[in-house]
């Protein structure tokens, strides 16, 4: 088994508003995946709903560590994810393992071991897929409300091409800033407003230093997921999925310059579900990174739903 290096965890538990925790937890068929938590302030109202994010496809928890800092200081419980292959989660022999059904049972031992028995659900692009899935198996008692970070129903497969062009390549660089200037070539027109500092802090979420550089935090086999992708199968209707969550809040982020999720799917979201609204994030497109404040202040009041 090849893993991906592990940060020291340690158990999550109450702290000031600094803390963050990194803790691991074991997989149904025994991999050792990772996680981080953003204790909710001590002395914080306990009414508040905890939040737990999944990353997208090739992405890590390190997504996740501004909006979290700004949640926990409203006092909130945050945690996050690594997906098996990803961040500082175990890598596995079988890349064939890298599918939704299988980190369905990865996601749920999680919650199981973290004792979550109500939650708001924050998923970035594959996380939101996550999240359509999970309605049918948590009701609106247990995940209380649900954000979509740049992703729905319906998604462009354009998008789903681009992603595929560039998973995979790149893993090793010689510097961070080789790795900002990667993303810059390959996302530039998705953030156009994105300056050298921009770009760098990007780079330090997906990529980590190594002895010899600097590397892509996920197992370059995850490529093999998109790599057979057939043109002409018909798209898989996740509606009736989206349905499930008709009896709970919804926020759905969307990128203004995404190509992954539409203005008409978030219009056909929001005419479908009596309680779903929609934030455009300017200048920004798949999938919305979660700095800014502004953004932060939409999805606090959202939780307020919950």
């Amino acid at each position: 088994m090849t893993t991906a290096p592990l940060e020291a965890p340690t158990p999550p538990s109450k702290g000031p508003i600094e803390t963050r925790n990194d803790f691991t937890w074991q997989s149904p068929d025994g991999l050792t995946l990772a996680g981080k938590e953003w204790p909710a302030r001590e002395g914080s109202d306990n009414s508040r709903i905890p939040v737990l994010c999944l990353p997208g496809l090739s992405r890590n928890t390190r997504d996740f560590e501004d909006v979290a800092r700004y949640l926990q200081s409203r006092g909130h419980r945050v945690i996050a994810l690594d997906y098996r292959g990803r961040g500082a989660s175990d890598w596995d022999e079988d890349w064939r393992n890298y599918a939704l059904p299988v980190e369905e049972k990865d996601i749920d031992a999680a919650i199981e071991m973290l004792g979550l028995e109500r939650f708001a659900l924050l998923g970035t692009s594959r996380g939101g897929l996550h999240a359509l899935v999970m309605g049918a198996r948590y009701p609106a008692t247990r995940m209380a409300a649900v954000i979509f970070n740049d992703v729905g129903p319906h998604i462009e497969m354009r998008a789903i091409h681009r992603i595929a062009a560039t998973l995979g390549h790149h893993m090793e660089t010689r510097s961070l800033q080789d790795v900002a200037d990667n993303l810059h070539r390959t996302l530039g027109r998705q953030f156009p407003a994105f300056d050298t500092a921009d770009w760098l802090k990007l780079a330090g979420q997906l990529a980590s230093e190594r002895e010899s550089g600097f590397g892509m935090d996920y197992d370059p086999a995850l490529a093999h997921q998109l790599a057979s992708l057939d043109d002409a199968a018909p798209a898989p209707d996740l509606w009736p999925l989206y349905e499930t969550l008709l009896d709970r809040p919804v926020l759905i982020l969307h990128g203004e310059h995404s190509d992954l999720l539409s203005t008409e799917t978030c219009q056909r979201m929001t005419d479908l579900h009596p309680d779903a609204s929609v934030r455009t994030i300017p200048g920004q497109g798949h999938a919305p990174v979660l700095w800014d404040e502004a953004t932060h202040k939409t999805i606090a009041e959202f939780l307020q739903k919950a």
